[in-house]
């Protein structure tokens, strides 16, 4: 199938629900912004926040409301499935602003993940078929599907939300990752799937309008918050496992940690070292990939060029290796080896970032004090 001709699989009706998606979203970011302060839906500066001021957390709010309206408006039936990807979104949204009001321990927030994977498992959307992990046939995992779902749901929905600390940084990752599927899934042929995760997309191209750095909008306007973190996270999790493990149109689960790349190597490098440090997995620091190339000297927009970028690159570099037959195996293998890589030159945090100043040609900054390009907060 020629890749040019695979996008004339969208029908009309299709484009419109993407069209109305992005335009919803737009609309309603400015209209909500009010509505937030009054409530208070706002994150305040202070420790690690560096933001000038109060900013308002809706932004996954709007999201989730676009979504569900594009369900309603533009599908006349609806399956379990379909319920339990809203009702689990929906779930991550609420906990998430709560998390962003009062402050929930961690435990909460992933006691609600959780939940939400093993509604996604009760569904039959699960994990079950690894055969071209593991380079032989009949890779059933049987009874670990269930937990392997969840460790797949947890650990995306947490590389998203420790990505979320530039403008636009998150929002963009999760564009390029929802992108990547579409373009995975119409390749397998699983059409409906992928309008339904390029409506997504929309919603958050129109959240980026107000949430990226533009010659016209130095600062954002609007943050995702920990609801739209955690929504964003789940959505590319469900389309991972939904587009992977489909019976009819499948396409290889080793491209799943691909279309997500450097977030999850990040996640995972960062984790590691709380682990071997003795603190929490997930406690709070400033040592992401995002932090290192701001200290480096990166401006915010560079930044997410960077890192949005590079997982783009990745995840179309890993799709052409499948297409050109490569051992799926080795494909799994280069994702540690570049995992392990990313480990050993981050280990040290301050020779990584007088590595990255030098490769920009400047120098590095004051590590000890956070970056003032860092707008967005953290939000894990």
């Amino acid at each position: 199938m020629d890749y040019f001709n695979l996008i004339h699989q969208l029908d009309a009706p299709a484009w419109q629900r993407i069209a109305f998606c992005f335009a919803l979203s737009t609309l309603l970011i400015p209209l909500m912004l009010p509505l937030a302060r009054r409530f208070g839906l706002v994150d305040h500066p202070g420790g690690r926040k560096d933001h000038g001021c109060a900013m308002p957390v809706v932004g996954g709010l709007v999201i989730y409301f676009v979504v569900v309206a594009g369900f309603l408006l533009f599908e006349e039936t609806h399956n379990l499935r379909t319920a339990v990807f809203l009702g689990g979104a929906g779930l991550l949204v609420l906990v998430g602003q709560l998390d962003d009001y009062y402050d929930l321990r961690w435990t909460w927030r992933i006691g609600a993940q959780s939940l939400a994977a093993l509604l996604m498992a009760m569904a039959g959307v699960m994990a079950t078929n690894l055969q071209d992990v593991f380079g032989f046939m009949g890779a059933n995992i049987g009874l670990m599907a269930v937990p392997f779902t969840v460790f797949i749901v947890v650990g995306v929905i947490n590389a998203l939300n420790m990505a979320d600390g530039v403008d636009g940084l998150a929002g963009s990752l999760s564009v390029v990752a929802l992108v990547l599927y579409a373009c995975f899934g119409l390749y397998a042929g699983n059409v409906l799937v992928v309008e339904r995760i390029l409506a997504v997309a929309a919603a958050v191209l129109g959240f980026l309008v107000w949430n990226a750095r533009f010659p016209w909008q130095s600062r954002a306007k609007v943050f995702l918050g920990n609801g739209g973190s955690m929504l964003l996270g789940f959505t590319i999790a469900y389309a991972s496992v939904r587009l992977s493990q489909s019976p009819d149109h499948p396409i290889t689960p080793v491209l799943g940690p691909w279309a997500l790349a450097l977030p999850l190597i990040d996640c995972v490098t960062l984790m590691i070292r709380r682990w071997r440090q003795g603190r929490s997995p997930f406690a709070a620091d400033r040592h992401h990939m995002h932090h290192m190339l701001l200290d480096a000297g990166f401006r915010a927009t560079q930044v997410v060029a960077i890192i949005a970028g590079g997982s783009l690159l990745l995840g179309i570099g890993a799709a052409m290796a499948v297409k050109l037959g490569i051992y799926r195996p080795l494909v799994v293998l280069a994702f540690l080896v570049l995992l392990a890589a990313w480990y050993a030159f981050s280990v040290d945090y301050d020779r990584a970032v007088a590595r990255l100043a030098r490769w920009r040609g400047g120098d590095a900054r004051a590590v000890a004090v956070p970056s003032r390009d860092a707008a967005e907060s953290e939000a894990h």
